[in-house]
C-alpha cells in the first residue's frame, strides 16, 4: 500500500468497484470547489450539483481515503458531547435546534441509501453499554433527558439479564438500546455518495492535494499541477486538512483510533455474539466499539493514540481488548488491523462555520461522524445557496484552541486525558 491508496483494511478489501478519477493537470473554473472527498465533501458536492452548481471536488488521495472510509461505521444519534453540554454552550433553544438536526441527519442518511441505491450493508440497532453502576446511572439519566426534554422515543433500557440475552458476554451490567441508530460499511457508503455526486454533474479529481488557497471574490486553489478558480470554497478535510488553514488547525486535534477484523465466524457463532445484529459501544472515555460485518466478521475498535502513531503490536493489543469482551474468540484469527485519524475538538462539539463570506468549513466530529458528516455537507451547500441560518446555529458554539500550539498540544492533551483514563477504571 502506498500513501495514495486506501488503508489495508477490511473495508478496502470488501469495497465495491469504483472509478479512478483523474488528477487535475490544468487550470479550471467552477462555482464551488470542495476540498476533501470523504462523506462531508461528497455530500456537499451531491447537494450542490443537484442544485445546478458547477462543482469540483479535490481529493489528495482517493475518495473515502480518510476517516470516512475506515471508521467504526456506527451511525449514532446526537453528538460526541452530551446535550447538557450543548445547552451550556448555546442555550436551551439552540441546543434543541442542534438536537433536531441530528435526528434529521439520521433520516437524511437513510433516505439517501434508498434514493441512490447505496449498498453499504446498513443494519439498524445500536447499544450503549455500562460496565459499572456509575455508568448505568448515566445511561438512565441520559434516557430520561432525551425522552422528557427532546421527545426522543427510540430508546430502551436493558438490565443485565436482558442485555445478556442479546450479547454473549458478561462484561456489562446493562445497556441503552436505540432502534433508530445503526451501522454500515463506511467506505461503500462514501463511494456511493460520491458516485451520486458525479452522476449529478460534480467533477472529482483524485491524487490532487490543495497546496495553497488565495481568498477573494474569486478564490484560487492551487494544486501541484493545476489550479481551480471558484466563487465559493468548502473545506471538508477534517483531520486530514493539514496546514491548509491555520485558522482551523488549532481548533481540532487529530487522534488515532484502531480497528481489527476477525476471520468470518460463520452465521451460528456471529449471531450468538450479537443476537439482534446491533452495533455496540461501551461508555468508557477510551471506549471499545464493535459490530458484525455482512460476512460474519467481528469488527472491533478501540484504543486511541494522541500522537496518531499506531501502537506497537497493534494486532495483539486489539485482540487482547476483544477477548476481554468475547473470550470465546480465543481461536479466531485476526485478518485485518488498521487505524486512522479522527478530529476532536476541545469540547467534543462539532466545529462548523465560515472563514469569510465565501469560504465555509465543517470539522471536529469527534468520533460521531458517520451521521453528521453527511448532514454537514448539506448545511454547507445550503450556505452556498444563500440559506445559512442552520449552519449559523452551529456557529454559535465557541471553540477554544488546543493549548500548546502545533508542537506542544499533543503532550498537553495526553496529560489532560490521563484523568479520564483513570476514571474509566472506577
Amino acid at each position: 500500500m502506498t500513501e495514495l491508496e486506501h488503508a489495508d483494511s477490511y473495508y478496502a478489501a470488501s469495497a465495491h468497484p469504483a472509478p479512478v478519477h483523474p488528477a487535475l493537470a490544468e487550470a479550471i473554473d467552477c462555482d464551488v470547489c470542495v476540498i476533501g472527498a470523504g462523506i462531508t465533501g461528497s455530500s456537499a458536492a451531491l447537494e450542490l450539483a443537484e442544485r445546478g452548481y458547477d462543482t469540483v471536488v479535490l481529493e489528495a488521495r482517493r475518495v473515502g481515503w480518510g476517516a470516512s472510509g475506515r471508521s467504526g461505521g456506527q451511525a449514532i444519534f446526537g453528538y460526541a458531547c452530551e446535550q447538557s453540554k450543548l445547552e451550556s454552550l448555546v442555550g436551551a433553544a439552540s441546543a434543541r435546534q442542534l438536537w433536531d438536526m441530528s435526528v434529521e441527519a439520521m433520516d437524511l442518511l437513510k433516505a439517501r441509501l434508498t434514493r441512490y441505491a447505496i449498498d453499504c450493508d446498513y443494519r439498524p440497532g445500536h447499544l450503549h453499554t455500562a460496565l459499572k453502576p456509575r455508568q448505568m446511572t448515566e445511561l438512565v439519566d441520559w434516557q430520561r433527558q432525551l425522552e422528557d426534554d427532546y421527545g426522543y422515543d427510540s430508546l430502551r433500557m436493558l438490565g443485565r439479564e436482558e442485555l445478556r440475552e442479546r450479547l454473549a458476554t458478561d462484561r456489562y451490567i446493562g445497556g441503552l438500546h436505540d432502534a433508530a441508530s445503526g451501522h454500515l460499511h463506511p467506505l461503500n457508503y462514501t463511494l456511493g455518495l460520491n458516485a451520486a455526486a458525479v452522476a449529478a454533474g460534480a467533477r472529482v479529481f483524485e491524487r490532487t492535494p490543495a497546496t495553497a488557497v488565495e481568498e477573494g471574490e474569486t478564490i484560487t486553489v492551487r494544486t501541484p499541477d493545476g489550479l481551480v478558480r471558484c466563487r465559493h470554497l468548502l473545506l471538508c478535510g477534517n483531520a486530514y486538512l493539514g496546514d491548509l488553514s491555520a485558522r482551523l488547525r488549532g481548533r481540532i486535534m487529530p487522534v488515532g483510533t484502531y480497528i481489527v477484523a476477525t476471520e468470518p465466524l460463520g452465521e451460528d457463532l456471529a449471531n450468538d455474539l450479537i443476537r439482534d445484529g446491533s452495533a455496540v459501544a461501551d461508555i468508557n472515555f477510551v471506549l471499545d466499539y464493535y459490530r458484525l460485518s455482512a460476512d460474519t466478521r467481528l469488527l472491533f475498535g478501540g484504543r486511541v493514540s494522541y500522537s496518531t502513531v499506531p501502537p506497537p503490536s497493534l494486532n495483539s493489543a486489539m485482540r487482547a481488548r476483544m477477548l476481554k469482551v468475547y473470550p470465546q474468540l480465543e481461536r479466531a484469527r485476526i485478518e485485518y488491523a488498521w487505524g486512522g485519524n479522527v478530529a476532536i475538538t476541545m469540547n467534543r462539539a462539532p466545529h462548523f462555520g465560515r472563514l469569510s463570506p465565501n469560504v465555509f468549513f465543517a470539522q471536529g466530529f469527534s468520533g460521531h461522524g458517520i451521521v453528521m458528516t453527511g448532514f454537514a455537507g448539506k448545511l454547507l451547500a445550503e450556505a452556498v445557496a444563500g440559506t445559512a441560518e442552520r449552519l449559523d446555529v452551529f456557529g454559535q458554539i465557541r471553540h477554544q484552541r488546543f493549548p500548546g500550539g502545533p508542537l506542544l498540544r499533543m503532550p498537553a492533551l495526553v496529560l489532560a486525558m490521563a484523568w479520564y483514563r483513570l476514571r474509566d477504571l472506577f
